[in-house]
């Protein structure tokens, strides 16, 4: 599928999936495991609807990927296509947001009942506070979080951004080892505007950190799988695959065709 069908028919299935599901959600999941439930419906469905417009997901150190029980993901971000696929890969997975996205229409319903753990970004001490009473309640429920340290999504072709240490006092308060995980999906879903790209998205998950990693290694653990190498701007060529990353532990790629 080319670039215009491709963009088109995504861009229209991410509105009516979404739209769809979320009436259907404040009408019918009124808890928070339904919530859950739905929200994983929700990326498997848009991850199925790109997988059918070119855009295909390859995951490498799948044995990392937790399957059940509590955890804590740092991943890189780039695009809204990650929060598709961490909702589809992860059994009861929740995110730390911004709290702005509670503000959305039917949507920000959900994710509050959903149990995400959404932070004023501009909260300074109070928004921490928030962050690890959400990140103790969701680890003794047993859910799988994820935060994006990088703090917004970042165009592949920019400069690495500065990571925020929230990630590290999570990981300090539940004890949680820290999964880092590694992808390029704005190379297909741009952060910004209109155009979708077929081609092969890769969510590399390496080993995962010891619990109580001192802060300074974790941080420049992290900033170094965020800043390895990953294609340059425009390169969609799809099915031909990036280098794989230069990490020690190398594992096999499979297809996500779940």
């Amino acid at each position: 599928m080319g670039r215009i069908l491709c963009s088109v028919a995504l861009n229209l299935a991410y509105g009516a999936i979404t739209t769809a599901l979320s009436v259907w959600g404040i009408l019918f999941c009124r808890t928070e495991a339904r919530a859950i439930w739905l929200g994983r419906s929700w990326g498997r469905a848009m991850l199925a609807t790109a997988r059918a417009c070119g855009i295909q997901l390859e995951i490498s150190g799948a044995e990392h990927l937790p399957r059940d029980g509590a955890a804590l993901i740092a991943s890189a971000h780039q695009s809204a296509f990650d929060t598709m696929i961490w909702m589809a890969v992860l059994p009861r997975g929740g995110f730390v947001l911004k709290r702005e996205l509670l503000s959305l229409p039917l949507f920000g319903r959900l994710l509050a009942r959903a149990g995400m753990i959404a932070v004023d970004r501009a909260g300074g001490a109070g928004a921490m506070r928030t962050l690890l009473r959400g990140a103790t309640r969701a680890c003794a429920e047993g859910r799988q979080m994820v935060i994006f340290p990088q703090g917004t999504r970042v165009d592949p072709a920019a400069a690495p951004a500065p990571l925020h240490p929230g990630v590290a006092a999570m990981a300090m308060r539940t004890g949680l080892p820290v999964l880092p995980a590694w992808l390029d999906s704005g190379r297909c879903w741009p952060r910004r505007g209109f155009w979708r790209y077929p081609g092969t998205v890769h969510l590399h998950l390496l080993p995962p950190l010891p619990a109580h990693t001192p802060r300074e290694t974790l941080m420049a653990t992290l900033a170094g799988v965020f800043a390895a190498d990953r294609p340059g701007p425009g390169d969609n060529s799809g099915d031909q695959a990036p280098d794989r990353l230069t990490f020690q532990n190398k594992s096999a790629t499979q297809p996500y065709d779940e």
